[in-house]
């Protein structure tokens, strides 16, 4: 099969892998239908974070194509979402509802498994991983929109439970990228009444705007913080969403929290430090981290099918196979929010 492969910081090819095989009577092949790229992955691509060599990529949405003898419920022909981490469903986190921390699991593109920007995909645990989509003809956007529950719209949507949104609140998303305006969409979904989203881009503007952002902020760091401040009447906001991972986004989110809330962050930390003063003189508490996707998906799906979100809109950017070198750069160059990769067939 064919597949993206990482070759060190800024080398992206498309090469050859051998076709995934059933290792164990658990496993499922998925052929994948569309895949992305996550804005982590542009961590590995920038050198900044450290990635095996090899296949990437863990958001994809398809089609299963064979499974092990003890897989119950899935069939061949079946649409299947994957969550960005594959997990045992038994293990005492998964039964908490931690799945994404699941003892026995891993993430796609790592731990032995292929990555999700390829052809075909070995899912361990397939019963406990993937999600079936009901049976139907789905529009091009319902299925990018399937494809946003793999990861971005679950992890935005963790930071606003995280950070304990509920009706008539007011919040602030901090970050603009997919996972930011994926918060939006969440904050609005759970009932806040006022979004104020940081964004200093007009695309993305407009975009958050769509997804239910009532005011947009411009300025970063002191300024941002500052004008919020002021917006909210100096109290605060009830809810900060963390969803970059600096030191300035977090900073950011302490310092527009109102006296009691919680900052849910679940941007990939680098160079963060929690502002402990905070924490403790302004009783403001901090929860969040890698988005329990497997046990958001089947809660979120029904919302997508309906047509009452559409994360799919993140989605603003298209390659096929080929060029996914170039969805890669389109994104790290800001030309993208998030770019999706089409396969063929």
């Amino acid at each position: 099969m064919r597949a993206a492969l990482y070759g060190g910081p800024g080398d992206i090819t498309v090469g050859e892998r051998p076709d995934p095989r059933i290792d164990n009577p658990t496993d499922a092949i998925v052929r994948v239908t569309l895949g992305c790229v996550c804005g982590s992955d542009l961590w590995y691509y920038r050198g900044e974070n450290p990635h095996a060599l090899g296949p990437i990529g863990h958001e994809f949405i398809g089609v299963v194509e064979q499974t092990g003898a003890d897989v119950a419920t899935l069939r061949p022909g079946d649409l299947v979402v994957a969550p960005f981490t594959f997990c045992d469903g038994t293990c005492v986190n998964c039964a908490a509802g931690w799945t994404g921390n699941c003892i026995n699991g891993g993430s796609f593109g790592n731990h032995g498994v292929d990555g999700g920007q390829g052809e075909y995909v070995r899912v361990p645990y397939a019963d406990a991983t993937l999600v079936k989509v009901p049976a139907g003809n789905y529009s091009d956007d319902i299925m990018k929109s399937l494809l946003a529950l793999s990861d971005v719209m679950c992890t935005g949507h963790h930071a606003a439970v995280s950070a304990g949104v509920k009706s008539g609140d007011t919040v602030a998303v901090v970050g603009d990228g997919a996972v930011g305006l994926s918060a939006v969409i969440a904050a609005q979904r759970l009932g806040a009444e006022r979004i104020i989203a940081l964004s200093r881009n007009p695309v993305r503007q407009a975009m958050a705007r769509k997804f239910g952002a009532t005011d947009i902020v411009t300025e970063r760091g002191d300024d941002a913080t500052k004008l919020i401040m002021d917006m909210t009447g100096g109290i605060g906001v009830d809810a900060a969403l963390e969803c970059v991972g600096t030191a300035q986004s977090m900073n950011t989110a302490f310092g527009v929290a109102r006296v009691g809330s919680i900052v849910g962050t679940v941007g990939v930390p680098h160079d963060t430090v929690v502002p402990i003063q905070t924490v403790i003189f302004r009783n403001i508490g901090l929860r969040g981290g890698v988005a329990p996707a497997r046990h958001y998906i089947p809660d979120l799906l029904g919302d997508v099918l309906s047509g009452r979100i559409n994360p799919g809109l993140v989605f603003d950017y298209e390659t096929g196979l080929d060029d996914v070198k170039d969805a890669y750069d389109a994104m790290l160059e800001r030309r993208a929010t998030k770019s999706l990769v089409r396969f063929a067939g």
